[in-house]
């Protein structure tokens, strides 16, 4: 059974499955120099020009496994060595060129950057082009165009240029760590960090002292990971590899449902809190708006400070789709609840350095959380949450008019028109990812299909309501 989507996904978690091996065995620094070679043995052909670049690389990626740069707060780092394959990009003319006698691409260019050859055929100074697409947009025959890389189209807030180098730079004052860069670029040359590390410490020291609890809090957008095994599988799995509890963050997405719904009732107008790289978002690029965000805690941190403020010596792991869910985790708002965060990519890795096969355990319970806090993994949940919120609370002299934000670009538009008052919508529910959580750069698969693996496994719990789901914590 495959488990994942693209190789770029399989060679990460190999680095961090041998990454994991050796903290387990407390080999790590005494074969750390060793790991690309086991990863990539012999002179074995690679994709790059020789099996020596692939293993300088394949270093750099054991680096982030293992946290990557401490000077730099961002989540998501280039690996430059490995950004190297990809045209520069920028305004090109193709050959749908007809050497045309009108010439409007040279008279609308205000920086001379258009000049003709022997055959009236355009060429562009890319030291003079300011990128501004005048010309394409005036060229009778579409014959240039805008050659983006991936990153670059991937990132809709436009935080990527290109250095010196050539290299992809990610401006920290713009980037939302969602990692939409790092899932598309094809070459792996983005990469989120890892904090494998920290958690197989944790992992560690609740294993050699009862007293610690360590707290597995698991997103709902795991219902649709893990396709060759049963969800049950791997809530086992999570207790097998050391796990005290494992806990559903949709139980903290009911919590934030019912606060949120009064919340939203009292003040008028709100935008929701639960997305990290949403938040982050309002806070660089419409700061103006930063009132109106929700003063609920997101699901993950509303459940983790719940468990930390009921159980003493309890150490709490969110596990999820989301690469922000790194950065949120060292927000001072959160840091005191969750004390590390992974992706499912990074889960199946740690399954693996364990020699752990899921597929052979039997079915654990995840029994928490109401249908509606299920359901927050995809887009639209969070509102169709609040809307069942202000019913459960008897709010009826309230209109819930929500506008649910389907990636970043959807995003944008609708905070835009909220600053400029023409939003007709008193609730933004903001998913930086398309598809809301399930679209993570941090999942194993992504795709249709998984709003459905979500629906399915929110009305295993059709009976609750939100009511029903939280009472268990009075």
């Amino acid at each position: 059974m495959r488990k994942f989507d693209t190789k770029v996904q399989y060679l990460k978690y190999k680095v961090l499955r041998e990454v994991a091996r050796q903290a387990w065995k407390d080999t790590l620094f005494e074969n750390l120099l060793d790991i690309p070679k086991i990863i990539v043995p012999g002179n074995t052909p690679t994709m790059r020009c020789c099996v020596y670049k692939e293993r300088a690389i394949l270093a750099e990626r054991v680096k982030l496994a293992m946290g990557g740069d401490k000077d730099n707060p961002n989540v998501i780092q280039v690996i430059e060595i490995a950004c190297d394959e990809c045209p520069v990009g920028g305004f090109e003319v193709t050959n749908a060129c007809r050497g045309c006698l009108a010439h409007r691409c040279e008279d609308v260019c205000r920086f001379g950057a258009i000049s003709f050859d022997e055959n009236h055929v355009a060429h562009i100074d890319k030291s003079k082009c300011k990128e501004c697409g005048a010309c394409s947009k005036v060229c009778p025959y579409t014959a240039i165009v805008s050659r983006k890389r991936p990153c670059q189209n991937a990132c809709k807030i436009k935080a990527i240029s290109m250095n010196e180098n050539k290299a992809a730079s990610i401006d920290n004052g713009k980037c939302i760590s969602c990692g939409a860069c790092v899932y598309q670029c094809p070459f792996g040359a983005i990469m989120d960090k890892s904090y494998i590390l920290n958690v197989i410490d944790l992992l560690k020291k609740s294993l050699e002292n009862k007293d610690i609890k360590l707290y597995a809090v698991v997103a709902p957008s795991i219902s649709s990971q893990f396709t060759y095994a049963k969800l049950g599988q791997v809530v086992t799995g999570l207790k097998k590899l050391g796990f005290h509890t494992v806990v559903e963050a949709a139980l903290g997405a009911d919590m934030v449902a019912q606060a949120e719904s009064k919340e939203l009732a009292e003040k008028g107008f709100l935008t929701s809190s639960c997305c990290p790289a949403f938040v982050d978002y309002i806070n660089k690029a419409f700061p103006e708006l930063v009132p109106y965000v929700s003063h609920n805690l997101s699901p993950m941190a509303t459940i983790a400070k719940y468990i930390k403020d009921t159980t003493k010596n309890a150490k709490v792991v969110f596990i999820g789709p989301c690469t922000a869910k790194k950065a949120e985790v060292q927000k001072d708002a959160v840091k005191p609840y969750v004390d590390a965060a992974l992706t499912f990519e990074e889960l199946q890795a740690l399954f693996d350095s364990r020699d752990l096969d899921i597929t052979t355990l039997e079915d654990g319970v995840l029994d928490n959380a109401s249908y509606f806090g299920r359901i927050f993994a995809r887009c639209g949940g969070l509102s169709d949450a609040v809307a069942q919120g202000l019913k459960e609370h008897g709010i009826t002299d309230f209109e819930l008019k929500p506008c649910s934000c389907d990636g970043i670009e959807a995003c944008r538009v609708a905070l835009l028109k909220k600053s400029k008052n023409l939003l007709d919508a008193n609730f933004i529910e903001g998913m930086a990812c398309i598809g809301g959580c399930i679209g993570g750069a941090g999942c194993l698969t992504h795709g249709e299909k998984n709003k459905a693996e979500v629906d399915k496994y929110g009305r295993e719990a059709l009976e609750k309501t939100i009511s029903d789901a939280v009472s268990v914590l009075k």
